[in-house]
């Protein structure tokens, strides 16, 4: 049996295979795209190309990413080593070679102060202190210490069994008339101790010393006692090593000489002699005369001096030393000081 074109089998088809190929084909002989299908596809295609190229690169980097970063975190997170550094919060030691008591320079007056049996209480803090208003009516005055810091842990405070050596010493006025002093406490036990603050000042008058005009200031940057240590050397806390000291310094500045005694008449001068100058011996010239009067001048002021006592933290320790011809003005003093 001879078949046409449309029955030869090219493929290998069978008869009713290509009958089903004709029949498909004449059901969409009369089909036709619609407008812009032809740009669509030429849109379309190379856009999913794309699309698919940029997914193949994702998930190439991906695992790049994957392959180094896994390498690098299981290496982090074996390191072992020192790269930590942690802080800790310390406190501060100060350790001396040895006691100092020294005397006050030349000139100076030094006083030894006694020692109190009160015991400071550990980790006791300081009162507010600040300016202190003028003395009470009986010669008396006092302050309180700036707030410090508590007693360092595991080192008890300084007590009275500490701080058995306690002096003072104020030396002479400069040329401005201001007086510069000392108190100086020293750790005579074989145990360490911690000084929280500098304890508290007082003072007391004598003579003609007007308390009504005396102040008593901390010593702050760029006041009248410009010979007192910076504020910025002093210690909020001290751990004293046995045989090491502390200091508290204080500055006297006066406002006012001490008043002259009116009461007292002043002698009137010897005329000097108008005939021959080679009278009788102890004849005064007239330059004697007034050496002499500024002497009966200098005679008639009256007497007026300060006491300065320093109280150790908890009142464990004093030290006084009074500063003479002292009879207004106002005293400075320092917080603990490392000892020289």
């Amino acid at each position: 049996m001879n078949h046409g074109p449309d029955d030869q089998n090219p493929l290998g088809f069978d008869s009713d295979e290509l009958a089903l190929r004709r029949l498909l084909h004449q059901a969409v002989e009369e089909i036709e795209p619609r407008d812009g299908t032809l740009d669509h596809l030429r849109q379309a295609v190379p856009a999913r190309r794309a699309r698919k190229r940029q997914a193949l690169v994702g998930m190439a980097a991906a695992a790049l990413f994957v392959g180094t970063a896994i390498p690098a975190l299981v290496h982090v997170s074996g390191a072992t080593g020192s790269d930590a550094d942690p802080s800790m919060a310390g406190h501060y030691s100060q350790a001396q070679g040895g006691a100092s008591q020294g005397k006050g320079p030349d000139g100076g007056e030094s006083t030894s102060g006694g020692s109190s049996g009160r015991s400071q209480d550990e980790g006791k803090g300081e009162h507010s202190g600040g300016d202190s208003g003028k003395g009470s009516g009986n010669g008396n005055g006092s302050t309180s210490t700036d707030p410090s810091t508590s007693t360092t842990a595991g080192v008890a405070a300084c007590t009275a069994a500490e701080l058995g050596s306690a002096t003072a010493y104020a030396a002479a006025a400069d040329s401005t008339g201001v007086v510069y002093g000392t108190f100086h406490y020293t750790n005579t036990a074989t145990a360490a101790c911690t000084v929280t603050g500098p304890g508290t000042l007082s003072f007391a008058t004598g003579g003609a010393a007007d308390a009504t005009r005396i102040g008593v200031n901390r010593h702050v940057s760029g006041d009248a006692a410009v010979s007192l240590p910076d504020p910025s050397l002093e210690l909020t806390a001290l751990v004293l090593q046995p045989g090491s000291s502390y200091d508290v310094k204080f500055a006297w500045v006066p406002s006012a000489t001490c008043p002259t005694d009116t009461s007292t008449p002043t002698p009137t001068p010897t005329p000097t002699p108008t005939g021959d100058s080679s009278g009788s011996e102890g004849t005064s010239t007239g330059g004697d005369t007034g050496t002499t009067t500024q002497l009966l001048v200098a005679e008639g002021t009256l007497d007026g001096s300060v006491s300065l006592t320093n109280s150790a933290e908890g009142g464990v320790a004093a030290a006084s030393t009074t500063v003479s011809n002292a009879c207004a003005g106002a005293i400075y003093w320092t917080g603990v000081l490392a000892g020289s």
